[in-house]
C-alpha cells in the first residue's frame, strides 16, 4: 500500500520518535493528524520545536489514548495509524504499574478497536525489543519468546497480543513493529545515551550509569522513522511481527566509552544503586535479527554497526551540545 494521498494519525507525535516520523511524513508530502496528550499548558510537545511549515501543515488533536471516544473522534477520515503512544520509562512502571496497563494496553484496545469499527486500511502498532528480556538466542528473531522482566514490558507484550488478536479474529490490518533501542536528538535522558551525553556536556567527571555489562542494539532514530513508513507500506507486513534493529551488539560500558572518545573526555563511569534494575529485571542481552525487515519491508538501516553507531551517536552529541537543548535537561538530577 502506497502512503500517498493517505491520512496518517500518528498517536504520541509528541514524543521523542513519534516527532520525528511525524516531521518525516510532513516533509514527504503526506496530510498527517498528530495526536498529542491533552494538557493544560496547550504543549504539542517537541512539536513546539518543528519549523513553521511543518506546523502550519498539522492537524493536532489533543486527547488522550485511555479514552476510547477521544480515540475514535481522532481516527476519523484517516486512512492510516501509526500508534506510538505509550508509557515507556522502565524504572517508572516500577512505581506505578497501573498506569502502563491503562495507557499501554488500553490504550492500544481503543485504537484497533476503533480501527476496527472505521474501516482503516492500515494500523502500524508499536512494540519493543524489550518483551524478548534477555536474549535466549542470538540475533533475536520475531519467534523469540517473550518474557516480562518489567512491568513495562508485560504492558507491551499485552498491547502487542491485543493488536495481533484483531488481525486474527477481526481480520483489522494491524502490522506490529518491533524496534531495538532507539537513540537520537530529543530522547529523554531517562534512556542510557541522552544520561551519559547529558552529564558530560554539562561538565561532571563522574558519570553515573546502572550496569555496564548488558548489550543492546542500538537504532538511530532515522531509521527507526524509515522502519515505520517501510511497515507500513508494505502488504506483507499486516498480520506480521517486523524487528527494527541494526544487527549489531554493543555493551553499555562500551557505548559509554565511545561517546566519552567522542565528546573528547576523560571521565569515570561509576555505578548508581539508584540506577539499577533489580536483578530479575534487568535485560542482559539484545541483538535483533533484522532479516524479515529486508524480506517484508525492504528495510536496511543507514546507521548499521560500529560506524552506523558512531556516526549516530556524532549527530546526537552535536544536537545535545546546542545550549538551548542542554538546558531542556537536568543532568545532575536523576528522574524515575
Amino acid at each position: 500500500m502506497k502512503l500517498q494521498s493517505k491520512r496518517i494519525l500518528v498517536t504520541g507525535a509528541d514524543g521523542f520518535i513519534g516527532s520525528h516520523l511525524t516531521e518525516h511524513l510532513v516533509r514527504s508530502g503526506h496530510e498527517v493528524r498528530a495526536f498529542v496528550l491533552y494538557n493544560s499548558f496547550n504543549s504539542w510537545g517537541w512539536l513546539d520545536e518543528a519549523e513553521p511549515a511543518i506546523k502550519q501543515s498539522l492537524d493536532v488533536f489533543a486527547g488522550d489514548v485511555r479514552d476510547p471516544h477521544g480515540v475514535r473522534t481522532a481516527m476519523q477520515g484517516c486512512d492510516v495509524v501509526m500508534h506510538l503512544a505509550a508509557l515507556i520509562a522502565i524504572p517508572y512502571s516500577y512505581h506505578s504499574p497501573d498506569t502502563y496497563i491503562d495507557t499501554n494496553i488500553k490504550g492500544t484496545l481503543n485504537i484497533v478497536q476503533a480501527a476496527r469499527e472505521l474501516g482503516v486500511q492500515r494500523v502500524v502498532h508499536t512494540s519493543t525489543s524489550e518483551v524478548y528480556g534477555t536474549a535466549r538466542f542470538v540475533p533475536i528473531t520475531e519467534e523469540h519468546p517473550l518474557q516480562g522482566q518489567s512491568p513495562y514490558s508485560a504492558s507491551k507484550i499485552g498491547a502487542d497480543q491485543i493488536a495481533t488478536s484483531f488481525h486474527l479474529s477481526f481480520d483489522t490490518p494491524v502490522s506490529v513493529i518491533r524496534p531495538f533501542n532507539t537513540y537520537g536528538p530529543r530522547q529523554s535522558a531517562r534512556a542510557v545515551i541522552p544520561t551519559i551525553i547529558t552529564q558530560i556536556a554539562a561538565g561532571a567527571r563522574q558519570i553515573k550509569l546502572g550496569a555496564l555489562h548488558p548489550t543492546r542494539d542500538f537504532n538511530y532514530v532515522q531509521d527507526t522513522v524509515r522502519g515505520f513508513v517501510a511497515v507500513a507500506q508494505s502488504d506483507a507486513a499486516v498480520g506480521r511481527v517486523i524487528n527494527v534493529g541494526s544487527n549489531y551488539e554493543v555493551s553499555i560500558g562500551d557505548t559509554a566509552r565511545s561517546i566519552a572518545r567522542l565528546m573528547g573526555r576523560e571521565v569515570e563511569f561509576i555505578s548508581d544503586e539508584q540506577r539499577l534494575r533489580p536483578a530479575g529485571s534487568e535485560v542482559e542481552r539484545l541483538w535483533a535479527d533484522n532479516q524479515r525487515a529486508r524480506d517484508v519491508a525492504g528495510w536496511t538501516p543507514e546507521y548499521a554497526g560500529l560506524p552506523g553507531l558512531e556516526r549516530g551517536l556524532r549527530e546526537t552529541i552535536a544536537w545535545f551540545g546546542e545550549p538551548a537543548n542542554l538546558a531542556r535537561y537536568k543532568a545532575g538530577r536523576y528522574n524515575i
